[in-house]
């Protein structure tokens, strides 16, 4: 596609207001229906109803743990994945133009305590331009804009000659299964987009995480004679505080472009602690399970390597852990970090289009998140970028909620993109 005429691009602008309120009722009916990592049955019979009437050619499958089995690690350990569907819908292309994936995940972490809440966590109430829910950010709203885009090129009766993937994928919050099998499954394309909440930022690049977990020995005693034992407790602090001085050596020494304007590249983050079971008692074990960070660039093996020497270097600045040392146990679960170049042509044709529509270039920026794009660049070699409406600061959080305008914005995008990738046809 040539340089976009302004008549065109008002035309996306038209239509997408005109489609405002449908977009908002299809979303709305997204966040109203829970769909925590795990139960993501009953809105994916929700995502394929709105597929469908897209005329989408719709593939349902549930992944079997056989087929990830090589990238077991790669994922969290589940028995099984029944009644978690992963859903594809096709819109195809009239022939001859590149491909493209658009893709979200369509669970979400749990809700948390309703008394932090402001607002129904599936209530999905709009106060201004904001909309409320859980999931609402991270992330419904690129679901429906990669849906959107669809709409609005269908109403212009715009026909590509590329194909156009949409995908609605399970279980990212803990791994990224319902992706790593789509791509096993055969969807690959020229090129991907995972409308993860960027903040309308184009990001090529994603950080990795280590999951780790650290079992320190102690030595039990009564309280009341605790000199006569050695806290697990204490000497995990002194696990972590060695830890998190390795965290800001790494930070000092990682040089990655992208990164270099984030004060914490590659958080190392302890979440868990369970220690002893008597409040009289010194505890004889602890056990820590946490998250290392990494960046793009850094192998996964080679980094473990360097946190088993780190915790046993600090092992042996401790008498007692010289002689007892700490057991440290990789999770599945790992997120490798993945980048495309900063000059890959789909990250250049996305940032086009948005400028040709806002009238700015986007931001370019990395995140220090793992997500799905690694399942893309990885497994099946397919360039993919991270654009999306929303600010992951509030992911996760109680009253999360996304601006309505900014998934108009990425649809509108995502609609001028899909012409100059795929190419309209006659």
């Amino acid at each position: 596609m040539t340089t976009p005429t302004p008549d065109f691009i008002e035309a996306i602008r038209a239509t997408a207001a005109s489609l405002r309120d449908e977009l908002v009722a299809d979303l709305r009916h997204l966040i109203s229906t829970p769909s925590v990592t795990g139960e993501e049955g009953a809105v994916q019979e929700v995502v394929e109803a709105q597929y469908r009437r897209l005329g989408l050619e719709i593939d349902r499958w549930e992944p079997r743990v056989a087929d990830l089995a090589d990238w077991a690690e790669h994922v969290t350990e589940v028995e099984n994945y029944d009644g978690r569907p992963n859903l594809v819908g096709v819109w195809p292309g009239a022939g001859g133009g590149r491909s493209i994936i658009l893709n979200g995940h369509i669970d979400t972490v749990e809700p948390g305590d309703r008394e932090n809440w402001t607002y129904d966590p599936y209530g999905a109430e709009i106060v201004g331009d904001r909309l409320y829910g859980r999931g609402s950010c991270d992330m419904k709203a690129g679901q429906i804009a990669n849906q959107y885009a669809v709409r609005i090129l269908q109403s212009l009766d715009v026909r590509l000659n590329g194909d156009v993937i949409l995908q609605s994928t399970i279980s990212e919050e803990d791994g990224g299964a319902g992706a790593l099998a789509a791509v096993l499954r055969g969807y690959r394309a020229d090129a991907a987009i995972i409308t993860e909440p960027t903040e309308l930022a184009v990001v090529p690049a994603q950080g990795g995480s280590l999951m780790f977990r650290i079992d320190v020995p102690g030595r039990s005693a009564h309280a009341a004679t605790r000199n006569e034992g050695v806290s697990a407790i204490e000497k995990a602090a002194l696990v972590l505080a060695g830890l998190l001085a390795f965290e800001q050596e790494r930070n000092h020494s990682i040089d990655h472009p992208l990164y270099r304007d984030i004060a914490n590249k590659i958080p190392i983050n302890v979440g868990t602690l369970r220690a002893g079971t008597w409040p009289s008692s010194v505890p004889e074990l602890a056990v820590m399970e946490g998250r290392a960070g990494l960046v793009p660039g850094e192998d996964l093996d080679t980094f473990k390597a360097q946190f088993l020497d780190r915790v046993e270097a600090i092992a042996a600045a401790d008498d007692w852990l010289r002689e007892h040392p700490p057991i440290v146990t990789f999770l599945t679960g790992q997120f490798a970090a993945a980048d495309v170049p900063v000059d890959a042509p789909i990250l250049t044709t996305l940032a086009s289009a948005h400028k040709a529509l806002t009238g700015a270039p986007p931001a370019m920026t990395a995140v220090t998140y793992g997500a799905d794009m690694r399942h893309f660049v990885q497994a099946g070699g397919v360039p993919c970028v991270m654009y999306g409406p929303g600010d992951v600061r509030v992911a996760h959080y109680s009253n999360e909620f996304v601006p309505i305008s900014e998934v108009v914005t990425v649809a509108e995008t995502l609609a001028l993109a899909l012409c100059a990738w795929c190419g309209v046809a006659g």
